[in-house]
């Protein structure tokens, strides 16, 4: 152990590193010298190492555990079995009657229960907790802001087309909620089998439109549920299968639309769309589950057309679509890492009546918007969107929260548009899918950076009182990004810094 340390420490501060590796290095090595000649001062010594590892890691880390673990576990390991018996008695001294003392034990003993106290300590802290409280007054929103939805409905993922996850329902509240009981319980049925692949997940944020909940299942179930009673208004199985090649095992949402040019009460007047994960999206009849037979191939579109390299399980849709004028806009999930031809992470509006495409973004192509040909194909691995789209009618975009192109880890021969796009936030015009904007959060992205989170759209009034039409997009590297949703520029001012440096011969970082 002294030996690895050492040299690797030295070869650590030739570089410029700590030089706590060379010194814990020379000190395990003066500690094993010392056991082999029986020196009880063997314990002194290395009770200065663990002062010392403590002092080093808590000055580099500070009290959080899991930085504390790796710098400081195996000392303290190893302190321990130092301080066992048949470890400390050849050390001690032998009186003139032959009676043999141990080692004193406390020289080293103190150190390590100082360590290992501070190790509970740190298990029970959260270092990077920021201390703060909440408003007990509700801020209210913008009356109706983002669409038209009844206070006590949710009509999207994020209840409005804006992404805003607010609900202006005040019945439950900081004084009541303790005091809250069940009402009802509804049991789907749908559990991971033993078969399922192992982040077979249940995500799903149920939609509420006028008395009805409507959700779906990992195994893409689309259910009805009377919202009042629990009771089953009805269930749709999809009969997605099973593929032992698929990442991912869920279903976030279903999409719901209400026809303007069909009478209500007709049938699918009122429809559910359900992705699910064999590729494709099926539309259902919201009163009665019955599949609208008008919508593209028998009520079944099929998104694996287009796609140039198509093994099955590798692509598939884990998120809602977005329905706005008169269409259907979905993106799709690409397996991680498991090729580098992967099927295309095109963006596709298709008539939400017909279900006939209307235009196709694609990232590794992304001036070309109109239909494909048959016959032709999408550009292979381009950067997908696997999360949640927003929609600004009024200002005719739709926003894409963008992921990496697979291999994440690995930069090689990535095109101009793949560097471009990747890891970004889009603004799409929803008419044609040309681009309006992008705002990338991470350049050159070697770490799985994908935007992961559906964006929200807010009016926020700066200090000078102009109010801005502002998306706040938030990322995997904790940051919200506060832009003006218009142009993409940055409202509040964004600083880039230098990722970690090192990469493999012929990348960057």
């Amino acid at each position: 152990i002294g030996l690895t340390l050492g040299g690797g420490g030295l070869w650590l501060v030739t570089l410029g590193g700590s030089v706590f590796y060379l010194f814990a290095g020379l000190m395990f090595l003066i500690t094993a010298g010392l056991l082999l000649m029986r020196k009880a001062v063997a314990l002194w010594v290395y009770a200065v190492l663990v002062v010392a590892a403590l002092a080093w890691a808590i000055w580099e880390v500070g009290f959080d555990w899991w930085q504390l673990g790796p710098r400081g576990g195996m000392i303290i390991l190893l302190g321990l079995w130092l301080l066992t018996p048949w470890i400390r008695h050849p050390l001690g001294l032998r009186s003139p009657t032959g009676i043999t003392y141990g080692a004193n034990p406390w020289p080293l003993a103190v150190p390590v229960i100082l360590a290992i106290l501070v190790a509970l300590y740190s298990m029970t802290t959260d270092p990077h907790d920021l201390a703060g409280e909440l408003p007990a007054d509700a801020v209210a929103a913008t009356p109706a802001f983002g669409g038209s939805v009844p206070d006590g409905e949710w009509h999207q993922y994020g209840r409005t087309p804006f992404g805003q996850r607010y609900s202006p329902l005040d019945q439950i509240n900081v004084q009541n909620v303790a005091t809250l009981k069940e009402a009802w319980r509804y049991q789907t049925g749908d559990v991971k089998r033993p078969e399922d692949i192992s982040e077979t997940t249940y995500q799903v944020t149920p939609l509420k439109v006028k008395d009805t909940l409507y959700l779906c299942t990992p195994h893409n179930w689309a259910i009805a549920l009377d919202a009042k009673t629990g009771k089953e208004k009805w269930k749709y199985d999809a009969n997605s299968g099973m593929n032992p090649d698929r990442q991912h095992q869920t279903c976030r949402g279903v999409t719901y639309y209400a026809d303007p040019a069909i009478a209500a009460g007709r049938p699918c007047a009122e429809r559910v769309y359900l992705p699910t994960s064999d590729a494709r999206l099926i539309a259902l009849d919201a009163t009665d589950g019955k599949i609208c037979t008008s919508f593209a191939d028998q009520g079944v579109l099929h998104l694996e057309a287009g796609m140039r390299y198509n093994p099955a399980g590798y692509y598939y849709s884990t998120s809602p679509p977005v329905a706005v004028a008169g269409k259907i806009i979905i993106g799709g999930a690409v397996n991680d890492n498991y090729s580098t031809q992967e099927q295309s992470g095109v963006i596709r509006a298709f008539d939400i009546n017909t279900g006939a495409l209307v235009w196709n973004w694609d990232s590794g192509n992304p001036d070309v918007t109109t239909p494909i040909a048959d016959g032709q194909t999408y550009t292979t691995n381009s950067p997908n969107s696997w999360s949640v789209f927003t929609v600004d009618e009024g200002l005719g975009m739709v926003y894409i929260p963008l992921g990496n192109q697979v291999p994440d880890q690995l930069g090689i021969n990535r095109s101009d548009n793949v560097e471009k796009f990747s890891s970004s936030i889009v603004a799409l015009d929803i008419a044609t899918g040309q681009l309006r904007w992008v705002r990338q959060t991470v350049h050159h992205d070697l770490w799985d950076m994908d935007v992961p989170a559906q964006p929200s759209l807010i009016d926020l009034t700066k200090q000078d009182g102009a109010v801005v039409p502002a998306l706040v997009g938030p990322t995997k590297q904790g940051d919200l990004y506060v832009l003006d949703r218009r142009t993409g520029e940055p409202i509040i001012p964004v600083k880039e810094i230098p990722a970690p440096g090192g990469a493999v011969t012929g990348d960057h970082t």
